[in-house]
């Protein structure tokens, strides 16, 4: 086994604090797609098991799940725009939509301060993602 590398960035998802449990495995599951094909890289090699048999490739560094208020989604989608951090965003008017041009649709017609997001995920600077996510806590 080798040792585990250290990274330079942070991988976070936030989910708002009030979502049923679906909506929040949804919400992360639509969130990291976003995060995975935003750069060149960010995903590893496929995995093989002992028998040969091929799976496919995930994210090369953890992920961490965060949950958080309404107002500091709001404040860390702000922060993130500001410090020039690419992030993906979720608005509660995604659950009602069924593709991604529907999905689309439904955010570019919200101003960005109306945006009712229930989720963010991002990856950046760890010293920088830790100060955009200030006051949101473990996904409990």
């Amino acid at each position: 086994m080798t040792d585990a590398p250290v990274f330079d960035t942070k991988v976070a998802v936030v989910l708002r604090d009030d979502l049923l449990p679906w909506q929040e495995l949804n919400v992360t599951a639509f969130l990291l797609s976003g995060i995975a094909t935003s750069e060149p890289g960010l995903v590893g090699e496929p995995y093989r098991d002992a028998d040969g048999t091929e799976y496919l490739p995930m994210l090369r560094q953890p992920v961490l799940v965060l949950s958080a208020g309404a107002d500091v989604l709001a404040a860390a989608r702000e922060k993130a725009i500001g410090r020039g951090i690419p992030l993906a965003v979720y608005t509660r008017e995604l659950f009602s939509t069924g593709h991604d041009a529907a999905n689309r649709a439904a955010v570019a017609a919200v101003a960005s301060a109306d945006l009712d997001l229930v989720g963010i995920g991002l990856r950046g600077p760890k010293n920088v993602v830790d100060r955009v996510l200030k006051g949101a806590r473990m996904h409990d």
